[in-house]
């Protein structure tokens, strides 16, 4: 199922062209001259063309109504309504021709916007600042969705062509160009795709497969059915060609839990063991991990290597509410589920994973979510104080830095960076960059208006007294107002939260990694008085302790002090200050 072969392929003598369209009737290839294509039972069309090469345009027309781009497109020179082009992915020279990756308890992620990484937004220019990630300590480099959008501004999830990386931040070997040059760096990539929906504009298959979707909708379009084996192998093979093509080291598949399982075996399950099957073949390290709102234990493992149906981790996002409800005091919203005890979540999500595992969620009508996660380790979470959506979903789209104390943000980053959980930073958020993120496309007509208001409806209730400084999604200046402010990186206060993180992640590197593969969770406790206690076992037999006061009053310190060596913090003397962290490992 997943060696059926989509798009255009380069052979011996010219290129062969594939097309599922079980609903027309005849297909056209437009090069020059248009060809007819031969059609089979299965709804295929296909066409061998000699002398074709790589650079060649191409469309089909559809029973000569309409010409389309190929849905597996590889590159879209000319945007989402222009011809697609025939690529020549062996012809790119790996210099990192023996990098493997790294094995997941190596994993710091920093989550990146291509177009607002830099002021150029390209592939190119963010090589320039890969020293400074590797300088900082982080591992991975983690891309928003790069799937071809309509427009010249996205953040990523508009995507309708699955293969396509996005001609906005340059040409294919770009993208190899920057993933390259990351691997000699000794740095992962992770690119974050979207199995869940296609963008509204620009999308066709409906048209000549309508088999592609079903009748029931998620929040962002038409529900895709993974239940067609075509269907199935499209998404399969386009996650093996970003790895295999691209040599992506993970994937991060947006919004499961908005994909309709159907089929005695989920596509997921699919995926993973595919990928799993590539990693035994190339000899690499590949991770996979979930964005999953159902908080659904039961297909995480982070030990299974290589993948064979489970998932590496999942992003925590019951994690980063506790916390933000606890640094700023915000309940709206899926806030509410956090409101009662936030210190009371954060303890548990560092006990066992998941805040909900198996309760009513007020958020969502009393509905029961998650499973207990206790029993996992904990690198099978990514926790995260911030992220591209929750600084999105913002009217405004500020940053934590623009809600709450620097203090009690350092509290915070001194406990993820060193928790045995696998940490992530939003670019920027290293040095405490105040640049938005707020929401922006690039749509045209209709479309572009029916975004505008339902951004505006959206902000209508929490967010009302924004009222006309909510920015405009679709004005260029809203994308403009989000790319990364490098320059304050050296001012002081830039420098100072820089030395913060760059010490954390060294205690990292040198003394959590080696002894994270094996860990366990312990457990944790929260006072009134914000006084929050945890350990956990790592894969040496060492404990790692942790004890910080989450308040903004100074707290008495305990009677019996932790046991172990110090990591961070210094010694326990008197009152423990607001918002101060401290950090034991006891090898005993």
């Amino acid at each position: 199922m997943n060696e059926r072969k989509f798009g255009a392929r380069l052979t011996t003598d010219g290129a062969s062209f594939r097309l599922w369209a079980p609903a027309a009737k005849r297909v056209d290839l437009l090069l020059d001259p248009p060809r007819p294509m031969q059609r089979d039972d299965d709804g295929w069309f296909s066409a061998d063309v000699a002398g074709v090469r790589a650079g060649a345009r191409y469309k089909f027309r559809i029973d000569d109504e309409i010409d389309v781009p190929d849905p597996a497109s590889a590159f879209q020179p000319d945007d989402i309504q222009g011809p697609s082009e025939v690529i020549d992915h062996g012809a790119y020279r790996w210099r990192a021709s023996d990098w493997r990756g790294r094995p997941w308890h190596e994993t710091v992620l920093l989550e990146s916007h291509v177009g607002t990484f830099t002021s150029d937004g390209t592939y190119r220019a963010m090589i320039d600042k890969l020293d400074h990630l590797v300088e900082t300590g982080i591992t991975a480099l983690e891309l928003m969705p790069l799937s071809d959008f309509s427009g010249s501004r996205n953040w990523g999830y508009d995507g309708v062509l699955w293969y396509a990386p996005d001609g906005t931040y340059g040409r294919p070997d770009d993208l190899k160009t920057l993933i390259d040059e990351a691997h000699l760096r000794g740095l992962m990539v992770f690119l974050d795709v979207v199995y869940n929906h296609f963008g509204p504009e620009g999308n066709y298959i409906g048209r000549y497969a309508p088999g592609f979707f079903t009748e029931a909708q998620t929040p962002w379009g038409s529900a895709i059915d993974y239940g067609v084996p075509e269907v199935r192998a499209f998404a399969i093979g386009n996650a093996l060609y970003w790895l295999r093509e691209y040599r992506f080291d993970g994937l991060r598949l947006d919004a499961v839990h908005a994909i309709l399982h159907r089929g005695e075996v989920s596509m997921l399950h699919d995926l993973s063991c595919a990928v799993g099957q590539l990693a035994v073949e190339t000899g690499r390290h590949i991770h996979l991990v979930l964005e999953n709102d159902d908080n659904i234990a039961g297909v995480l493992d982070a030990e299974q290597d290589p993948h064979g149906g489970s998932y590496r981790g999942q992003w925590n996002d019951d994690y980063h509410h506790a916390w933000h409800v606890l640094l700023t005091g915000e309940r709206h919203g899926y806030y509410t589920d956090y409101a009662q005890s936030p210190l009371q979540d954060v303890a548990r999500a560092l006990a066992s994973g998941f805040v909900y595992q198996g309760e009513p969620s007020p958020h969502r009508d009393g509905a029961l979510r998650g499973e207990p996660s206790g029993h996992l380790t904990p690198l099978a979470f990514v926790n995260f104080v911030q992220n591209h959506d929750q600084i999105g979903n913002r009217a405004l789209g500020d940053r934590l830095e623009s809600l709450a104390e620097p203090t009690a943000i350092e509290g915070a980053l001194a406990i993820l960076l060193l928790a045995p959980m696998v940490p992530m930073l939003f670019m920027g958020e290293e040095w405490g960059s105040k640049a938005p993120f707020p929401f922006f496309c690039d749509f045209e007509g209709e479309l572009a208006e029916a975004v505008r208001q339902g951004r505006r409806r959206e902000f209508a209730g929490a967010y009302a007294e924004h009222g006309d400084d909510v920015p405009d999604p679709l004005e260029s200046s809203t994308a403009q107002s989000a790319v990364l402010d490098w320059g304050s990186r050296d001012g002081a206060s830039g420098r100072a939260r820089l030395k913060l993180v760059r010490d954390l992640l060294a205690i990292r590197r040198e003394t959590i990694i080696p002894r994270l593969a094996g860990a366990t969770f312990g457990e944790a406790h929260a006072a009134d008085n914000g006084l929050l206690t945890a350990h956990w076992r790592m894969g040496d037999g060492a404990m790692l302790r942790l004890m910080a006061n989450l308040s903004n009053d100074a707290v008495p310190g305990p009677e019996i002090k932790p046991a172990g060596a110090p990591l961070w913090g210094g010694e326990i003397a008197g009152p423990l200050p607001p918002w101060s962290v401290f950090w034991r490992l006891d090898s005993r």
